[in-house]
């Protein structure tokens, strides 16, 4: 029986449960003995003039080592889209919390004291807060550039006549919230330059290889110069993609001062600094008939960049996959990206696709509404039929499976679909303040669609071990259980004698790590690749062991041994036997997997909330889940990533949002302030399987990092303006709060009164 699609629990859990984990700030190796500590100066205004910086009080303080600031860098600034953004600070502050100096001193509990002397002068602008503020361009962030839009994509002027034929069309502005990714180890590293003139940076990111190019470049080395080691990481969900500017810096200040130096921000550091995520405004436009058959579908993009455009690629992935997992004839796309006086907008949790479904999930909704229809049915009529596949999107995404049908009706019938309306009607015609919602949405979703591959490594040694590398960097996600499971799987190898390295680009060198959901299905191909070319190895060594033709060899990987074909009772090699035959002393294969294309999971959501129209009260009552990733190596780990990504999805529906005031000031910059979900606030989710695989990867599998997050956030919204809709509510922009909810309910009645 094989070990890949059982339940295995997770190898890396015991260790992070008992022992904990070892994180950045955790290190105690003795290249850190003695290392400094740092502490980075941030703005408390959202855009000012810097009239001057005076650190002489700081550098009195006591234990302080150096006070850093624009002028002692000497770093060309990095470019951030079309702008240049600087390491410090050191003309104008653009957003609250960007740096502005850097404090070392001795001792930690040094830091806060000296960091205080340093006194700023800052001559206030205005802000530029919102998207709108930017688009109305009275106040210019780099006057230089001449606009607030640092991109523009696809259509320049749209075209009313797609929508000519149309019986219905439907207009509506959405706002997909700026939300935190608040892992829950904030960030940190620990630098220092050793005798041969190398840096070797330990970082809290998502892939060491990337970090390594970023880091090489902003000091002026090579990369053959840098080493980065990614320890354990306590969450990323795609903020801690590569290394951020602030580990330029400490790399700086450890190469100046000529010791270690260590930072880890605060939670509100994080809360306020770290790149934030989603931050778009959505304009969808829908029509088609009165059968439910959609015939035009518009969406106009606006991306707030934050103050400087780290990740312009957000808003064209928004276009990508715009039309989600409908046939519609004419489509058209155009995104603009404004900066604003608030904190840069990165990858996060889907990276401009969620934000494509929760447009296109609303309008789908929208329209069946306005022709009375019911949504599941609209659906159906404009699905991707599965003979289309592989399906050419308009938009330019190339979607290599669907059953997005099967999908809907299974979770429908595990839903009990029929019965749940059946008890909505009873609710309304009885007049019961507390209506009930039911959402839906049907998803597909982009994974491995960066374009790279991934290394791979495999050793199997005398004593039959076996040792793999990867170039993905698992952060929580449990992928080394699975590739150890892979392993397993294909040299009969135990699972106690396997063990997995990665995030240390001195052992694997060249990679490209982990984000958009790419590490199994990459990452997983390229482990099977080294594998495939080890067996290959052994095959040769074992037949000259056993006097065989190669081609007459097979191996037994129930028992993980060597034996001639058709004969199980002759003489069998194990491993370790053919291993120690190695003229390198083990057996070896170090590989690129580069042949993978993305792949396109789906799946299909159903929410089901009640809403207490009387205070606003919203509680989200089931979630049933069909999630489709291909073949499923651990379901146990399967099952933990979608629980994951439907917990985060209804948390950005119901309660997540990042909040300034008209200054610029963050409203939401502690744990008390930004509403994080906790299990108290979920049901138990109910999931049903369903796996239709791929032929893009040796795996056959596709990426569900974010799916399941892509699902849940427009079938929890649409469940609760489905509630709603009995008021009058027709539209209610994200996080669906009570007292949002409250507010739209009096706005709906105060409508109907005139």
């Amino acid at each position: 029986m094989s070990i890949v699609g059982t339940r295995v629990v997770r190898r890396e859990d015991r260790d992070l449960i008992t022992a904990g984990g070892t994180y950045v700030d955790d290190l105690r190796v003795e290249a850190l003995s003695g290392a400094a500590h740092a502490v980075f100066v941030r703005s408390p205004i959202a855009h000012a003039r810097i009239g001057g910086i005076d650190v002489s009080a700081a550098k009195e303080a006591p234990g302080v080592l150096g006070v850093f600031t624009a002028a002692d860098l000497g770093l060309a600034p990095h470019p951030s889209g079309p702008l240049l953004e600087p390491w410090l600070a050191g003309d104008v502050v653009r957003y609250v919390g960007e740096p502005v100096a850097l404090v070392v001193t001795e001792e930690r509990y040094q830091l806060a004291d000296a960091a205080e002397l340093v006194d700023v002068d800052y001559e206030p602008l205005q802000a530029v807060a919102t998207i709108e503020a930017a688009l109305a361009a009275e106040t210019l962030l780099f006057p230089d550039h001449g606009s607030n839009i640092v991109q523009v994509n696809g259509a320049q002027e749209f075209d009313d006549g797609i929508f000519a034929d149309c019986e219905v069309v439907v207009t509506q502005t959405i706002l997909n919230q700026r939300v935190a990714p608040a892992p829950l180890e904030v960030r940190g590293a620990a630098c220092v330059w050793g005798e041969d003139g190398r840096l070797t940076a330990w970082l809290s990111t998502q892939n060491a290889q990337m970090a390594r190019s970023q880091l090489a470049a902003g000091l002026g080395v090579g990369e053959e110069s840098v080493r980065v080691i990614a320890p354990d990481v306590g969450g990323g969900f795609g903020a801690k993609i590569g290394a951020d500017p602030e580990a330029t810096v400490l790399g700086w200040a450890a190469r100046q001062l000529g010791r270690g130096v260590r930072w880890v921000e605060s939670r509100s550091e994080n809360l306020t600094a770290m790149t934030h995520g989603r931050a778009q405004r959505n304009t969808v436009t829908i029509g088609g008939k009165r059968d439910g058959t959609v015939l035009a579908y518009r969406l106009d993009v606006v991306q707030d960049a934050g103050a400087y455009p780290r990740m312009l690629l957000l808003p064209m992935l928004t276009e990508l996959m715009a039309v989600g997992v409908y046939r519609f004839p004419k489509v058209e796309t155009r995104s603009r990206a404004v900066v604003t006086t608030t904190t840069p907008i990165a990858a996060y949790r889907g990276a401009g696709r969620p934000e494509a479904t929760a447009a296109v999930e609303r309008a789908m909704d929208r329209f069946a509404a306005e022709i009375g229809l019911d949504p599941a049915e609209v659906r159906r009529v404009n699905f991707i039929r599965p003979e289309e596949f592989p399906y050419q999107s308009p938009t330019g995404a190339s979607y290599d499976t669907g059953e997005y049908a099967a999908a809907l009706d299974k979770a429908l019938e595990a839903a009990g679909y029929a019965e749940l309306r059946a008890e909505q009607r009873r609710r309304r015609d009885a007049g019961d303040p507390v209506e009930l919602g039911l959402g839906i949405a049907a998803y597909v979703e982009i994974t491995g669609g960066d374009g790279g591959g991934e290394s791979g490594r495999v050793d199997v040694h005398p004593d039959g071990s076996v040792v793999a590398w990867t170039g993905s960097s698992p952060h929580g996600q449990g992928l080394g259980t699975s590739l150890a499971m892979l392993l397993s799987d294909q040299l009969g190898v135990p699972l106690e004698k396997i063990t997995v390295r990665h995030g240390d680009t001195d052992e694997v060198p060249n990679a490209v790590g982990t984000f958009g959901s790419r590490s199994l299905q990459l990452g997983g191909s390229a482990i099977r690749q080294a594998a495939d070319e080890v067996i290959a190895q052994a095959r040769e060594l074992a037949a000259d062991l056993l006097e065989a033709a190669p081609d007459d060899l097979e191996l037994d990987a129930g028992r993980g041994v060597w034996q001639v074909r058709g004969a199980p009772s002759s003489t069998v090699l194990s491993w370790a036997q053919v291993a120690e035959t190695s003229g390198e002393g083990k057996l070896s294969a170090d590989v690129w997997f580069g042949g993978g294309a993305p792949t396109f999971p789906f799946g299909a959501h159903l929410a089901v909330v009640e809403v207490d129209t009387e205070t606003g009260k919203v509680e989200l009552r089931r979630i049933i889940a069909v999630d489709d990733a291909g073949p499923i190596v651990n379901p146990l780990t399967f099952r933990g990533q979608r629980h994951g990504g439907l917990g985060q999805g209804a948390a950005q529906a119901l309660m997540e949002v990042v909040t300034y005031d008209e200054d610029g000031n963050p409203t939401t910059a502690t744990l008390a302030d930004y509403s994080f979900v906790t299990a108290a606030e979920l049901p138990d989710f109910e999931l049903v399987d369903m796996a239709t695989p791929t032929d893009r990867n040796l795996l056959g599998v596709k990426g569900i990092g974010e799916a399941a997050t892509i699902g849940s956030t427009p079938a929890v919204h649409n469940a609760v303006v489905d509630a709603l809709s009995a008021r009058g509510v027709t539209h209610l922009d994200m996080p669906t709060t009570p007292i949002r909810v409250w507010a739209a309910i009096e706005e709906a009645r105060k409508g109907s009164e005139q």
